[in-house]
């Protein structure tokens, strides 16, 4: 069964959005998907209603509960920063190596399609010495990169493949999630990209669409092709 890393460019920029679109459509063809995002932070620890992982728990078609909150972002901090920094608000540490071997434990019991989701960009610090990118290096999952539709996306994007390659990390698809407000329209970004990028990876334009989004022909595109 597939595994992907879903990372981005930077923080807001859609993540959460492609994995829940991602997680609905393959619900919906019949198959068992699960998501883990082990980290999070900016979160209402008394309501995580409207949270990333209550997003990621509704796509998947469970009820929120405390013990479906702990199985899919079970480290969760308040302070809206980077989770080292929201971590040591609290007197607490971002325990990497336990979330390395809870990851890799998923990726073993994966009986569908799994998407680990990331925090911020990929060059986020995780904890005092380490970034998305080692979470990553470590994990050796095909990536999902997440990008939006702004002035100045491209060098972001570049930037974030540069990284990820010089780490020897695969890229499976780019999906430019529509940012509100752009004035570049997406596919003048696709094809301002694709010279540097070669032939590959697939580049989608995801819009902002309501909970139906599943139903989209670039949702169906990338679901199929990450998991056939």
């Amino acid at each position: 069964m597939g595994a992907y890393f879903v990372t981005a460019t930077g923080t807001d920029i859609g993540k959460t959005f492609v994995s829940a679109c991602l997680l609905r459509h393959w619900r919906a063809a019949g198959l068992s998907p699960d998501a883990f995002k082990p980290l999070v932070s900016g979160i209402d620890p008394d309501d995580p209603t409207g949270s990333d992982p209550a997003a990621l728990i509704e796509a998947m078609g469970l009820d929120m509960t405390p013990e479906t909150l702990d199985r899919v972002s079970p480290w969760r901090f308040a302070a809206p920063l980077a989770p080292n920094m929201a971590a040591r608000l609290e007197g607490r540490l971002v325990p990497y190596s336990a979330m390395l071997a809870a990851c890799r434990r998923r990726i073993t019991d994966a009986k569908g399609p799994l998407l680990i989701e990331g925090v911020g960009g990929v060059m986020a610090p995780v904890d005092d010495g380490a970034t998305v990118l080692d979470w990553m290096a470590e994990l050796r999952l095909p990536g999902i990169l997440v990008a939006g539709t702004y002035l100045g996306t491209i060098s972001h994007i570049l930037t974030a493949v540069e990284v990820m390659r010089a780490r020897g990390l695969s890229l499976s698809a780019l999906v430019l999630s529509e940012t509100p407000g752009g004035t570049v329209p997406p596919a003048d970004t696709i094809a301002a990209l694709r010279p540097f990028l070669g032939d590959g990876p697939p580049i989608l334009h995801l819009p902002r669409l309501p909970s139906g989004c599943f139903t989209h022909v670039s949702v169906t595109a990338l679901a199929d092709f990450l998991f056939f």
